[in-house]
């Protein structure tokens, strides 16, 4: 399917596509909720299409589209017509110098970015590429910028907070990425805690060489996984099968911390003796000292009655919880997981090591 694009997104194909995106956020990613309802409405509004990389010229620009902020943030506001909005801006920024954008991208899977895209393309009709910046969540900017470089200058909207108060926020700004990207989260902060996003133009042949390809079929297969099996079990076996992964424990959640902060969710989660870090996604994931499995592997946490996805941000003490796990080689990854410094941040906020496992030699 992905070799002739997706002529025909379907309600059910959106549905499977957010529930598979969920899992594949890692605990992050975004509301599985409010992805359903945004890809439903993308597919009532018109014909979203997504193609395959190999149909763009070489030269077309593609745009990464995406959502930053906190999951958590109980302030936040935006609207579907902020993501288009912040498409608009960046596309009439770029035709105003003579750059044609080609195509769309999203910037990662989740529950709601798996299916970010569909709206801005049913409206603009751009296309969206079978490509994200990575096929599993991810907590930072530069980790999502393909492998551009920090002192890279690109150009970077966000649009989101509630209309008519002082909260909204319409911001464009030029500037070295990791600057840029620390400069959307800072809005993504005034603006109540996220701003829709388009973002860091590179032409089709770059994403082809340094974004994850092809990535909607396993997003739908897991998705098709959870939401076909008869019980929370067998949709968690099912999940761990498909990504080559293994269930590493099921039981109760005994402890959860979250703190937002910096316009991240970071914390603690604690599940029959097993540790867990997690900012926005799941970090690390320790069992007597002996680390289990660490990001870019992924580390899902199911409802071990229905199989459904939890984020980080959905936990609470009591839930029976089943946590899957996968090698990072079973996922499609883009440039920005292949650099230890993009790491660093991630020790500072979990306080735990990471690049030693994840670039293990």
């Amino acid at each position: 399917m992905s070799n002739h694009g997706y002529d025909d997104i379907t309600a059910e194909w959106v549905e499977h596509v957010a529930v598979g995106g969920a899992v594949l956020g890692g605990g992050g990613g975004g509301s599985l909720d409010e992805g359903i309802e945004f890809g439903h409405l993308a597919v009532e509004y018109g014909d979203p299409e997504i193609v395959p990389i190999s149909e763009l010229d070489p030269t077309e620009v593609v745009l990464t589209v995406s959502g930053v902020g906190a999951p958590a943030a109980t302030e936040s506001h935006v609207r579907p017509a902020d993501y288009v909005r912040a498409v608009e801006l960046a596309v009439d920024r770029l035709d105003a110098r003579g750059t044609t954008v080609g195509a769309l991208m999203t910037n990662e899977m989740g529950g709601f970015a798996a299916v970010n895209g569909l709206l801005q393309s049913a409206v603009t009709g751009l296309p969206l590429v079978d490509a994200t910046c990575n096929g599993r969540a991810h907590p930072t900017g530069p980790m999502g910028s393909i492998g551009l470089s920090e002192d890279e200058v690109v150009l970077q909207v966000g649009v989101g907070g509630e209309p008519g108060s002082e909260r909204h926020h319409e911001l464009l700004v030029e500037a070295q990425l990791g600057s840029a990207a620390s400069t959307i989260r800072q809005t993504a902060e005034a603006a109540g805690g996220l701003v829709a996003v388009a973002r860091n133009p590179v032409s089709a042949d770059y994403a082809a060489s340094n974004a994850a390809v092809t990535v909607y079929d396993q997003a739908e297969a897991v998705g098709r996984a959870v939401r076909t099996a008869a019980d929370g079990a067998t949709a968690v076996d099912d999940v761990a099968n498909v990504l080559d992964g293994e269930v590493a424990v099921t039981g109760t959640v005994e402890s959860w911390a979250l703190e937002t902060t910096g316009g991240f969710d970071v914390g603690t989660v604690t599940v029959d003796g097993h540790e867990l870090t997690f900012w926005n996604e799941y970090m690390t994931l320790d069992r007597d000292g002996e680390r289990l499995a660490t990001f870019p592997d992924l580390i899902t946490t199911l409802d071990a009655e229905t199989g459904e996805p939890i984020s980080t941000a959905e936990l609470s003490e009591g839930q029976s919880v089943s946590v899957v796990v996968a090698p990072a080689s079973s996922l499609a990854l883009g440039a920005g997981m292949h650099r230890p410094e993009l790491f660093e941040p991630v020790e500072e906020a979990v306080g735990e090591p990471v690049i030693e496992y994840a670039f293990e030699e």
